[in-house]
């Protein structure tokens, strides 16, 4: 069976834009909650639902600044065509009504005796017997206006020969009558006798405000799912089945996105990066004055493997009704975030706001690092820079012979001098970020982030009894 050659691929540039209103809402969460959260499990919860995305046609230039690919806007109904024609076919077919009134006026049927017919394969239009006058005529008109893409001989292959009575009976009626055509939305009624005056009446008197060519287009996430255009639907599905599997162009534009928001980035385990509401900072107690309710934060985190959120409160609040964790969700389809209640908050003893406060204050400082899956981690101390290699001292001038005076007893001594001047040595870029070790990361659940305490405004990290006995703390 001979395979048929494929169309070339079309010279187009389809983006996947994380929609702008989801990524202010879930900014808002990161800034919440203070935590960390992997960028690249970001990039895929938002290809999960159409709404959260939109997509971005743009055509392609050469150097010269020739468009590869144009592209066609029909201001009707927000549709993008590949070329003109296909643009005029679909306004002639979806909004004729629009633009022009069809009347059917009885004619003499086709003569002689008809047993068979052709049909098209792909659309079913049905194209008469192959060896009736206007046959060619209809068979070249089906392909220019809805084949053209493809070969016209595999085209032709896809046509049939049908016998049925009833297809070769409905072809005839058609021809029984033929259609008249009345202008609408025209100063002047006309009337025109086929559709190739139609088509030739569109264009010279409406195609200029109905389509357009542009160089981009943006489309929400399901508007451009349902293009009625079939190329174009699948360089769309082509483009998110790329993205789901190595979603970086997705994540490039919401990295730009969360930057303009305010947040920070770092990496972890020098690989996989996080977006946060501030970049690990290393705490120095031994330095910096804090709080005592800090200090003994710290401590316990620093000393507590896989430690929660959930762990520090229960070590460190000795009332028995400490506040339980509120479950908050990043949203991404535009509605606001969940605000704690009023029960919860009143559920809060005094000495876990306390502790809550100081917890807050240490997250949204970058001192302390909690991640997605609910573990929490001190920013980690910088490496030492190794010491800077001292410069190279100037050498002594070196005396030189003369090739000429070699058998004399006097040498001739050169005045040259040969400097050096010191190398520069490249420091490493230790952090504290690429010393961060954790266990992999959870995706960021679409229902609730788990163990997420009730984010109060940032506070003091001092409790008012320590801040009389002279304790201030120092924000870094």
């Amino acid at each position: 069976m001979r395979r048929e050659p494929e169309p070339p691929p079309i010279q187009l540039n389809v983006s996947l834009l994380p929609e702008a209103k989801g990524v202010e809402n879930l900014a808002r969460q990161i800034r919440l909650t203070g935590r960390a959260y992997p960028l690249f499990d970001i990039g895929h919860l938002v290809l999960k639902k159409p709404e959260r995305y939109d997509v971005q046609f743009r055509v392609i230039k050469d150097k010269e600044g020739k468009v590869a690919q144009p592209l066609f806007l029909c201001a009707l109904d927000d549709s993008l065509w590949l070329s003109e024609q296909e643009a005029v076919n679909h306004v002639l077919g979806k909004h004729f009504a629009t633009f022009y009134q069809a009347e059917k006026i009885p004619t003499d049927p086709p003569k002689g005796v008809y047993t068979f017919v052709a049909q098209c394969g792909m659309s079913g239009i049905i194209l008469g017997p192959p060896n009736y006058h206007d046959y060619q005529n209809k068979l070249r008109k089906l392909y220019n206006e809805r084949f053209s893409r493809m070969p016209f001989e595999a085209f032709k292959s896809r046509v049939k020969i049908v016998k049925e009575e009833a297809v070769v009976k409905k072809w005839i009626e058609e021809l029984s009558f033929r259609a008249e055509y009345t202008c609408l939305n025209v100063p002047e009624t006309m009337k025109l006798p086929s559709r190739e005056e139609v088509e030739k009446h569109f264009r010279e008197t409406h195609l200029a405000n109905v389509i357009k060519q542009v160089e981009s287009h943006t489309y929400a996430g399901p508007g451009a799912q349902n293009q009625p255009s079939r190329a174009l639907a699948n360089l769309v599905r082509n483009a998110w089945e790329d993205q789901r599997h190595f979603p970086l162009q997705l994540v490039t534009t919401l990295s730009n996105q969360f930057a303009s928001h305010g947040l920070h980035f770092f990496k972890v385990n020098k690989n996989m990066t996080h977006v946060s509401v501030a970049r690990p900072r290393y705490l120095d107690l031994d330095a910096i004055a804090v709080s005592e309710g800090v200090k003994r934060i710290v401590d316990f985190i620093a000393a507590t493997p896989k430690c929660t959120r959930r762990k520090i409160m229960d070590a460190l609040v000795s009332t028995p009704k400490a506040a339980p964790a509120i479950e908050v969700a990043p949203s991404l389809d535009g509605q606001p975030a969940p605000a704690p209640s009023a029960p919860v908050e009143a559920a809060m003893s005094p000495e876990a706001s306390i502790v809550n406060g100081d917890l807050h204050w240490l997250a949204h400082e970058g001192h302390v690092i909690e991640f997605a899956n609910g573990l929490i981690e001190l920013a980690k101390k910088p490496l030492p820079k190794p010491p800077k290699p001292e410069p190279k001292k100037p050498q002594a001038p070196t005396p030189a012979v003369s090739a000429t005076e070699t058998a004399s007893s006097e040498a001739v001594v050169s005045p040259a001098i040969a400097t050096e001047s010191p190398a520069a040595s490249a420091e490493p870029a230790t952090t504290a970020q690429e010393s961060i070790a954790i266990q992999e990361p959870v995706l960021v659940s679409e229902v609730a982030i788990q163990d997420a305490s009730p984010a109060p405004a940032p506070v003091s990290p001092a409790a008012p009894a320590e801040a009389a006995e002279g304790v201030a703390p120092t924000t870094p």
